[in-house]
């Protein structure tokens, strides 16, 4: 037989048709194959790891301006960092140190309340250790001839040996020999609070922390200077579940903060004074509320014209010369009228009622809940008046 005739036999046509539909169903599938990783779990899991960044000095020197800030209409950051159910961790985020000072149009107020304060309450606000002179002179030295002049040249100008305050008219010098009167000139034109820390002298604490001076005018419930000289633990000791969830972690975060690096975090509370500078009130322990039960009249009348959201922006950073902690914090007042007119005033009530919810439910008496809270509630869900 001629080959030729196998090829035009039926059979022959099914063959040849078989193995075409054969191939191009391969190629199909090798075509997929090439899109796909092959051993898909082994390259998924063995990615290589993000460089960890790198911190240094040169943070300091680069400093972002804000060449055309108009303290006069900035308006004061919102903070609302309000949760269902409160769990003590540190929450903290990573920022720049171009974003250590955060100024608003309450600026010029809030600076005649702390030039007050300074003068009347000096024994309060403001105290430096010994081992602490070298830090603050640091800072000092760095806000005033790098910091304020470069973030925000319209309001600070050099002048010669001192820098001006384009606001106030006040001189303050490059440099001061003085950590006192150093903290006094921070306070007086800075809206921030500085409390500075060291590692402890004593061998057992190497590791750990003690604060060692601070300018602090708007403290929230607490006497700072009776804090002075004690490690982070013993200045926490009042604040349930600190010992418990955050002692260690803070003790290594602290201890091993590289310098450039800045972090931040924000709290809230509320307060029923309404008061910037308040020594105490805005917290309370177990004892003081069974005290106050027994109390003829029970619990303290909450005046809703005078409650506020309070909240602080705190940041924290290291020296790069003396080594020293820098814990910074601004703090902000928002009436409770404000938060139900903005439509806040449910999420915040939900917090509230989530302080004793969470990880630590002795929070709800430590914040005063217990006190104020189903009042404040209601009003925040529109169900009363102030």
């Amino acid at each position: 037989m001629d080959p030729l005739d196998l090829i035009r036999t039926p059979l022959s046509w099914g063959l040849v048709l078989l193995g075409i539909l054969f191939c191009a169903f391969n190629r199909d599938r090798i075509r997929k194959s090439l899109k796909q990783p092959i051993f898909r779990s082994r390259i998924t899991t063995c990615q290589p790891e993000k460089a960890a960044p790198e911190y240094s000095e040169d943070a300091y020197y680069s400093i972002e301006p804000l060449h055309n800030f108009d303290v006069d209409k900035e308006e004061p950051l919102k903070i609302r960092p309000f949760k269902p159910k409160f769990h003590m961790t540190m929450a903290i985020e990573n920022t720049t140190l171009s974003d250590l000072v955060a100024m608003d149009k309450t600026y010029r107020d809030r600076l005649k309340i702390r030039s007050e304060l300074i003068q009347q309450e000096r024994h309060e606000v403001l105290a430096c250790n010994p081992r602490a002179v070298p830090a603050v002179l640091e800072l000092y030295t760095w806000l005033t001839c790098t910091y304020l002049p470069t973030r925000f040249p319209l309001l600070f100008t050099p002048t010669g040996p001192h820098l001006q305050n384009n606001i106030t008219g006040a001189l303050l010098p490059l440099h001061m020999s003085n950590a006192d009167a150093a903290l006094q000139l921070l306070g007086e034109n800075i809206d921030d609070e500085f409390l500075f820390l060291l590692p402890s002298d004593a061998l057992e604490d190497k590791r750990k922390y003690r604060l060692e001076a601070f300018v602090n005018c708007f403290p929230s419930g607490f006497n700072t200077r009776a804090k002075l000289g004690l490690l982070l633990a013993d200045i926490h000791t009042p604040v349930p579940g600190y010992a418990q969830k955050l002692e260690k972690s803070m003790d290594r975060f602290f201890a091993a903060l590289p310098v450039g690096r800045i972090v931040k975090r924000c709290n809230w509370s509320i307060s029923t004074n309404g008061q910037l500078f308040c020594l105490k009130g805005n917290h309370m322990s177990e004892a003081e509320l069974a005290a106050k039960e027994k109390e003829e009249g029970g619990m303290e009348e909450i005046d809703l014209t005078k409650t506020v959201l309070r909240c602080e922006r705190q940041t924290l950073h290291r020296l790069p010369e003396s080594r020293a902690l820098v814990f910074a914090f601004k703090t902000y007042l928002y009436p409770i009228q404000e938060l139900r007119d903005e439509g806040s005033g449910e999420v915040l009530a939900d917090a509230i009622d989530g302080l004793g919810l969470g990880s630590v439910p002795g929070m709800k008496v430590y914040k005063r809940q217990v006190v104020w809270g189903e009042k404040v509630k209601a009003f925040l869900r529109g169900e009363i008046t102030a």
